[in-house]
C-alpha cells in the first residue's frame, strides 16, 4: 500500500523539474512512511511512497521489466500474484525481489493493457511505457484506490493519489465548480468522474487510461477503455442449499487471500454481520488471537460496543475499543486535510478514531465493507421496495393521496407523508434517489436561493440506468456500487486509514465474490422485510443468534443531539464568521432556517448542517487565488 504521483507532458514540451514530483510525493508521506522512489524522462515523471506490507525489504518502486524501458509505481495489493508469478517465470521472466509490484510491470511487459483484467486486489497503477512513449495509469474494478488527473497548466497533466498531490504543483490554480458544490449537498459526496475543482477528474473503477504526448506541439493520443464490468444476468439455478454452499466458499476463499502479511494485521469490528463474518471466518486461518478494534458512543441507540464485545468474546479475539464523544468533532480540520474535497459522511470520525487505534498495534486490517451493497442490506432497500408496493395497490393515486394526507396532518407526520407523496411521484430512478438524497429540492433552494440545481441528480442518474439488469431492484444495487460504495464508503476508508498509515482490506468486495453474488437471484438477497438473506445463513454457521437478529445500526455519529449541545457555539461561530458571510455561496436566511428548524425540534437538520461546516473548514484551506465558478 501506497501513494503515488506523477506527471506527464501532452505536448513535448519539457516538465518541471525533479524538485515538482518530489514536492508532490511529500504531500503524501502518510500513506506511505517507509520509503519513497521516482523516475524521470523528459516527457514523464512518476513517483510514489511506500507503505511496506510484502517484500518489506526487497519491495521498493519503481520497478522494473524489459531492461528497465518499463518503469512501474502502484498503490495497493494484488492477492493472486504469486500464482501470476509462476506463468511469468515459465514464460522466462526472472524476478528480483517477492513483491507485487513486479508481478505487475513483467505482466504488462507480457500482455500489455490485458494484464489488468488479471491481477486479483485493489489498485491504482502508473506505468511509464518507453518503448511505446506512454503513461498507462489503471484503478482497479471496485475504484478501492483513488486515482485523481488533470491538465495542470498548458500541456502538463499531473495525476495522484490526492488531491494535495496536484496542489503542489507551482503554477496551478484550482477553481472551484459549483455544481460539484449541490452535487456535495445531495449526496454528501461528490460523484465520479467529478471533483470539487473544475477540469479534474477521477479515473473510473475498471478503467485503464493510455496518454502518448503528442510531438512538437501537436495533441496527445488519450485512450479510455474499461475493462471489467458487473454481470447481474444470467441468475444461477442452483437450489438454495448449494447456493449457500458456494457463498460460504466464495467468502471464505476472499478472506484467505488477504491474510497474506509480512507485518501484523487485525480486524475492524463493528459488531454488526458484515464485520462479525469476516473476522469468523479470519479466525478460521489463524493460530493465534485475533486483534479486533471497535469504536463506540455514549448515546445508547449509537453505541455498537456490547455488540462487538460479544463477538469478540465468542472469536476469543484480543479486543480493543474506544468511545467517541462530541470532542471528536475538533477532527474536522485534520478530516479536510485528508479528504482533499468536501466529504459529508460524518462517520468519517468514528472511521478516522478506530483506524488511529488500530494503527497502534497492527500496520493491515480487514474490514466489513461492501456487504450491503452486495446482498442488499440498507433499509432504503427495504423502504423501495414498500414505496412500489404502495404504487401498485393504489393503482396511482398514492401520490395525491398522500399530498392531501401531508395536508391534513400536523408537524413532523405530514411533512413525512407529503415527502412519500412526492417521491411516488418521480418517474424513475428519480424516486429511489430522492429516497436517499440528503438535500431535497426545498433544501437546496434553502441553502443556495434561485441558484439551486433545477435537477439535484443529473450526475448520476444514468448510472442507476442499465437495459442488461431487468429490475429496478437490482439496477439500485449496480447504481450504489458505482457512485455510493466507490465514492462514500471506499473513499471514507481510504483516506482515514491511509491518513493512520493502515491498510484495510475489505473481502466482501473480492472481485470472484462479487461476481457470483450479482448473479444470486435478488429474493436471495431481499426476501420480504429481510436484507442479506443468504448471506445471513452463512452468517448463522459462525456467529450467534443475536447478532443475526440485531437492529442494524451503521456507523453514523449523533448529530442531531451534539449540534443542539456541545457542537452548537462551533456551529454559531461558523455561519456567523465574516468570511463565510462574504463568500456568497449560501443564501444567510435559509442557513438561519435549518440552524432554527433544528435547534426548536422541527426537524433533524444535522446532517445538513454537519456538511455546512465541513465545506466552510475545507474552503479556508484554500490558496487564496482559488475562486469558485458560477453555478449552472
Amino acid at each position: 500500500m501506497c501513494g503515488i504521483a506523477g506527471l506527464i507532458s501532452l505536448d513535448g514540451r519539457a516538465l518541471p523539474g525533479p524538485q515538482t514530483l518530489d514536492a508532490m510525493c511529500r504531500t503524501i508521506v502518510h500513506r506511505g512512511p517507509d520509503d519513497q522512489g521516482t523516475f524521470h524522462t523528459d516527457w514523464a515523471a512518476i513517483g510514489m511512497r511506500r507503505l511496506s506490507i510484502i517484500d518489506v525489504a526487497g519491495g521498493h518502486q519503481p520497478v522494473t521489466s524489459a531492461g528497465g524501458r518499463i518503469q512501474l509505481v502502484f498503490n495497493g495489493e494484488i492477492y493472486n500474484f504469486r500464482e501470476l508469478r509462476q506463468t511469468l517465470e515459465a514464460r522466462g521472466y526472472v524476478f528480483q525481489s517477492h513483491s507485487d509490484s513486479e508481478c505487475i510491470a513483467h505482466a504488462y511487459a507480457e500482455y500489455g493493457t490485458d494484464c489488468f483484467a488479471m491481477l486479483r486486489g485493489m489498485f491504482a497503477i502508473a506505468i511509464v511505457d518507453q518503448d511505446r512513449r506512454r503513461l498507462v495509469l489503471a484503478r482497479d474494478r471496485i475504484g478501492k484506490k483513488p486515482l485523481y488527473l488533470g491538465e495542470l497548466s498548458p500541456g502538463v497533466l499531473g495525476f495522484g493519489s490526492e488531491l494535495k498531490t496536484l496542489l503542489a504543483v507551482p503554477g496551478w490554480q484550482p477553481r472551484i465548480s459549483m455544481d460539484a458544490v449541490q452535487d456535495f449537498f445531495s449526496l454528501g459526496y461528490i460523484p465520479a468522474p467529478d471533483t470539487i475543482f473544475e477540469g479534474i477528474g477521477k479515473l473510473p473503477p475498471g478503467h485503464w487510461m493510455s496518454i502518448e504526448p503528442g510531438q512538437d506541439g501537436g495533441a496527445p493520443n488519450i485512450v479510455q477503455t474499461r475493462y471489467s464490468h458487473v454481470d447481474f444476468l444470467p441468475k444461477w439455478t442452483d437450489d438454495e442449499d448449494t447456493l449457500q454452499e458456494r457463498l460460504f466458499a466464495e467468502l471464505d476463499d476472499a478472506v484467505r487471500v488477504r491474510l497474506v502479511s509480512d507485518v501484523p494485521f487485525g480486524a475492524f469490528l463493528s459488531g454488526g454481520l458484515d464485520s462479525s463474518v469476516v473476522c469468523a471466518l479470519m479466525t478460521r486461518h489463524l493460530s493465534q488471537p485475533l486483534k479486533t478494534f471497535s469504536i463506540g458512543f455514549d448515546e445508547a441507540g449509537f453505541d455498537e460496543l456490547p455488540d462487538a464485545r460479544r463477538v469478540a468474546q465468542h472469536l476469543g479475539t484480543e479486543h480493543h475499543e474506544m468511545v467517541v464523544r462530541p470532542d471528536a468533532a475538533n477532527l474536522l480540520e485534520t478530516l479536510v486535510h485528508h479528504f482533499d474535497e468536501p466529504f459529508g459522511d460524518s462517520s468519517a470520525i468514528p472511521t478516522f478514531l478506530v483506524s488511529q487505534l488500530a494503527a497502534r498495534h497492527v500496520k493491515m486490517v480487514l474490514s466489513g465493507d461492501g456487504g450491503d451493497e452486495l446482498f442488499a442490506g440498507y433499509s432504503r432497500y427495504r423502504r423501495y421496495a414498500t414505496l412500489q408496493r404502495i404504487r401498485r395497490a393504489t393503482l396511482g393515486m398514492a401520490p395525491g393521496l398522500a399530498k392531501l394526507g401531508g395536508a391534513l396532518l400536523p408537524g413532523a407526520r405530514g411533512r413525512r407523508l407529503s415527502g412519500i407523496g412526492q417521491r411516488l411521484g418521480l418517474p424513475w430512478p428519480d424516486d429511489y434517489l430522492a429516497l436517499v438524497a440528503l438535500a431535497n429540492p426545498a433544501d437546496l433552494r434553502l441553502l443556495f436561493g434561485e441558484r439551486a440545481h433545477a435537477d439535484p441528480f443529473g450526475s448520476v442518474r444514468q448510472r442507476f440506468v442499465r437495459s442488461d439488469i431487468d429490475s429496478h431492484a437490482e439496477q439500485i444495487l449496480s447504481g450504489d456500487m458505482d457512485t455510493y460504495l466507490v465514492d462514500d464508503i471506499l473513499v471514507k476508508v481510504d483516506r482515514t486509514t491511509m491518513a493512520n498509515s493502515l491498510e484495510a482490506r475489505a473481502p466482501l468486495l473480492d472481485q470472484n465474490l462479487i461476481a457470483f453474488a450479482a448473479r444470486l437471484p435478488f429474493d436471495l438477497k431481499l426476501r420480504g422485510e429481510q436484507g442479506k438473506y443468504l448471506f445471513r445463513k452463512v452468517a448463522a454457521r459462525l456467529l450467534p443468534a443475536e447478532v443475526l437478529t440485531k437492529r442494524k445500526q451503521g456507523f453514523a455519529i449523533p448529530l442531531a443531539t451534539w449540534f443542539r449541545n456541545d457542537l452548537r457555539p462551533m456551529l454559531l461561530d461558523t455561519i456567523g464568521s465574516r468570511a463565510f458571510k462574504e463568500r456568497g455561496i449560501f443564501d444567510q436566511a435559509g442557513i438561519q432556517r435549518l440552524v432554527d428548524e433544528h435547534q426548536q425540534g422541527l426537524q433533524d437538520r444535522g446532517e445538513l448542517l454537519w456538511m455546512v461546516m465541513v465545506l466552510e473548514t475545507w474552503m479556508r484551506t484554500l490558496p487564496d487565488q482559488t475562486s469558485p465558478s458560477p453555478m449552472h
